[in-house]
C-alpha cells in the first residue's frame, strides 16, 4: 500500500512540473508559457501572529486575503470570520522588509464591513447576507477596496464581490452570473466558491476564481484524479461587466490522508496577475492525519491567460467541449522545509492569501503570503515573504 500511495504521488508530481499531460487529452503545451524562461522563489523569510491575538476588540484569526498598497506602505488583511467572533473585518498592517530577513507583523488597525444600509455583517443565524470573505484587493485609483465572499449555501447568501471605501462603507456589490447562486443539483459546493482575487495591471480588469469545479462541471480532486475545471471570470470594473471567463484545472490531491483521518482535499485559494496577460495560480491541498509538513501541500503555478476556451457562455465543461488553460508549476513549497541551504520552514499551513509586495533593493519584487489559521490552535498565522525572479 505504501508503495502505491508513493508512485501515485509521484504521478502527481510529474502532472504538476511538466504540465504536458492531459486530463482527457485537454491539458496541452503552452506555446506562450513554453517560450519563457520560469520565474523562481527566493525565500526570505516567516513571521508569525500570535494565535487569537487580541486587537482593538477584535479577535485575529482566519487571515484568507492580503494585499498592499505601495504609497501609504499598508497591508490589507481580510478576515474569513463571518461575523461569529467579530464582526466581518479587514485589518492594515506594517512589515519591514530587507533582503534577507522579514520583520514582525505590526497591526495598525481594524476595520468592520458593512452592508448598503450601515450595518455589520450578520452571522450565519442571524440574518441572509451572510459573509464569508475570502480574498481582498487594493483598487489606488479609487482608493476602495475589493473582496470576495465565498457566501452561505445554507443561509441563501449568494457568492459575491463587493467593493468598499477603506471605513469598510460599502460601494456597490458587482452581478455575478447566475451559474454563481447556490442550487440543489448545480452552482457551487459549499465552500468551495470566489476563493480567489486579481487586479489586471492598469486596474480596470478583475479576475475572480471559484476554489472548485461547480456542480455540473465536475468532481472535486482525489487522491487518484485531478478534479473538475475552477472557472476564472473577468470583469470590467467600468461597467461592471463580466467580460470573458476561462477554464483552470486544478491537481489531484498529493497524498492519502492518515486512516483513521478521512479528510483530504486541494483548491485554488488566490490568484494574482504578473502581467496584463499571466497570472499566478496558488492551489493548496490538505491531507488529515500527516504531520506538519506533509499534511498541506502549497504550489504556486503561471498560467496565460491569452489561451483556453471562453466558457462564460457555457452552462456545463463537459470533456471535448473547452480546452482548459494551460499551467506551468513554478514552486512545489515543500522545497523550502526540512534541511537545506537558506532560510527554511518548519511547517506549511493553510496558505490562502498572496499580494505583491515593495520591491528589493536589487529591483526585483518580494512575493507575500499569509495563511488562514481558521481560529484553530493546532494551526498557524504564517506570513511568508520571498524574492520573485522573473
Amino acid at each position: 500500500m505504501r508503495a502505491a500511495l508513493e508512485l501515485t504521488r509521484r504521478r502527481v508530481l510529474a502532472y504538476g512540473a511538466v504540465a504536458t499531460l492531459g486530463l482527457a487529452g485537454l491539458i496541452r503545451p503552452s506555446p506562450a508559457l513554453a517560450s519563457l524562461a520560469p520565474p523562481r522563489l527566493r525565500l526570505i523569510g516567516e513571521a508569525r501572529l500570535p494565535h487569537r491575538l487580541p486587537f482593538q476588540g477584535s479577535t485575529v484569526g482566519g487571515l484568507s486575503g492580503v494585499d498592499y498598497d505601495a504609497a501609504s506602505g499598508l497591508y490589507y488583511l481580510l478576515s474569513d470570520d463571518g461575523s461569529n467572533i467579530s464582526p466581518a473585518r479587514f485589518y492594515t498592517a506594517r512589515l519591514a522588509l530587507q533582503a534577507d530577513r522579514l520583520g514582525q507583523p505590526v497591526l495598525t488597525g481594524v476595520t468592520t464591513l458593512r452592508q448598503t444600509d450601515g450595518l455589520t455583517y450578520p452571522a450565519a443565524l442571524r440574518g441572509i447576507q451572510v459573509p464569508d470573505p475570502e480574498a481582498i484587493r487594493w483598487r489606488p485609483a479609487s482608493q476602495t477596496l475589493l473582496w470576495t465572499s465565498e457566501g452561505h449555501a445554507l443561509a441563501g447568501a449568494a457568492p459575491a464581490l463587493r467593493e468598499s471605501r477603506t471605513d469598510g462603507t460599502l460601494v456597490r456589490e458587482l452581478a455575478l452570473p447566475a451559474m454563481f447562486d447556490f442550487q440543489l443539483t448545480r452552482g457551487p459546493r459549499s465552500n468551495r466558491a470566489l476563493e480567489g482575487l486579481a487586479l489586471s495591471p492598469d486596474g480596470n480588469q478583475a479576475w475572480i476564481a471559484m476554489e472548485g469545479a461547480l456542480r455540473q462541471d465536475g468532481p472535486l480532486p482525489t487522491v487518484r484524479a485531478p478534479g473538475g475545471p475552477c472557472r476564472f471570470t473577468q470583469l470590467d470594473l467600468a461597467s461592471g461587466q463580466v467580460v470573458r471567463q476561462i477554464a483552470y484545472i486544478p491537481d489531484a490531491i498529493p497524498r492519502a490522508p492518515v486512516p483513521p483521518a478521512i479528510q483530504a482535499d486541494n483548491g485554488v485559494t488566490e490568484i494574482l496577475m504578473l502581467d496584463a496577460d499571466r497570472m499566478l495560480v496558488l492551489e493548496r491541498a490538505y491531507m488529515a492525519g500527516h504531520d506538519a509538513v506533509s499534511g498541506n501541500s502549497l504550489r504556486l503555478y503561471l498560467i496565460d491567460l491569452r489561451e483556453g476556451t471562453d466558457t462564460l457562455n457555457l452552462a456545463t465543461l463537459q470533456p471535448g467541449a473547452y480546452q482548459p488553460v494551460a499551467k506551468r508549476l513554478l514552486a512545489d513549497f515543500s522545497t523550502f522545509t526540512g534541511a537545506g541551504p537558506g532560510p527554511r520552514l518548519a511547517r506549511l499551513d493553510n496558505t490562502e492569501g498572496m499580494c505583491w509586495g515593495p520591491r528589493l533593493p536589487n529591483g526585483n519584487r518580494s512575493l507575500h503570503f499569509i495563511s488562514d489559521d481558521n481560529f484553530n490552535s493546532r494551526q498557524i498565522t504564517q506570513w511568508l515573504a520571498f524574492e520573485f525572479f522573473d
